[in-house]
């Protein structure tokens, strides 16, 4: 059976991408300090940063593919700290590609949204990236030197994601389901527009690009919405207090990174190719009951 490695196993994304790929995959994820377990899923320890350590695991496993989804995603901790996020997010992305050019198999990236300044929406392959974040720097650079090191990396620019939650990682929902049920208020953007997909969706996306070696792909949901907007779509189809979600602005919320206004994504080329995620309510829909 085909190997698939899949790094960042123990986030979001990752446990998305190790469970949807079971079906046709040997799969392999690596964690660096939360452990996690699945069935039928080999999940390894090793620190990303550590050259020698990645070298080892590539000469351990032979990987057939990899997925490269591990990264420090927080903008606001890249704002702070980008000295800590560097080597995560760009040296090893870049260590990464190497080692899959050295093997001639295919290296999965994924970047974000964030590369673009919000703008000029929506965003396709083919416009030039303007990040204002150091974590969207970050994925520019990361981009840029992969695609140098090894021309055949595939480039995938995923959106804002929900689902269900990894053992150590959450989507953004799962806080504003928290808040709801426990009677909070919860004070959402409504100048804030992202294109979101469910983990699951973004995953098979992925794996489809993987598939059919497309040098870049921007696998975004079907719909611009608001935060306020989602938010007041998920209260509704989850039965939670709608009175209990309040419109506010990015001015009236003080954040170390910078956030764009408008980073929708146009999504056409890969739906186009087979990538077909679901309705923000048709998402929900699936997720009630489990999150």
């Amino acid at each position: 059976m085909k190997k698939l490695l899949v790094t960042g196993a123990s986030g979001f994304l990752g446990w998305n991408i190790c469970h949807v790929a079971q079906a046709n995959w040997q799969v392999y994820g690596t964690y660096c300090s939360h452990s996690v377990h699945a069935p039928g899923i080999d999940f390894i320890q090793v620190d990303l940063t550590d050259f020698t350590a990645l070298k080892s695991l590539f000469k351990t496993i032979q990987p057939t593919a990899v997925i490269h989804a591990a990264a420090q995603s927080k903008p606001n901790f890249c704002q702070q700290y980008p000295e800590q996020a560097y080597p995560i997010n760009v040296t090893a992305s870049i260590n990464m590609a190497g080692l899959c050019s050295e093997l001639s198999i295919p290296c999965v990236f994924t970047s974000t949204d964030l590369v673009f300044d919000g703008d000029h929406p929506f965003y396709q392959e083919t416009d030039p990236v303007s990040p204002i974040s150091i974590y969207g720097e970050q994925k520019v650079q990361a981009e840029e030197a992969m695609r140098q090191r090894y021309p055949q990396t595939i480039v995938c620019r995923m959106p804002l994601m929900f689902g269900q939650a990894s053992p150590h990682s959450s989507s953004f929902i799962q806080g504003f389901i928290q808040s709801l049920k426990t009677g909070k208020k919860l004070s959402l953007f409504i100048d804030e527009f992202r294109t979101p997909a469910s983990g699951v969706s973004a995953a098979k996306g992925l794996l489809m690009a993987l598939d059919l070696q497309e040098k870049i792909l921007h696998l975004g949901g079907k719909e611009r919405i608001s935060r306020y907007e989602f938010g007041q779509l998920m209260a509704d189809i989850l039965q939670l207090p709608l009175e209990n979600i309040q419109p506010c602005r990015q001015q009236d919320v003080e954040m170390s990174a910078p956030r764009p206004a408008d980073v929708s994504l146009d999504s056409t080329k890969a739906m186009k190719l087979g990538y077909n995620p679901l309705s923000l309510r048709e998402e929900l829909n699936v997720l009630k009951g489990k999150i």
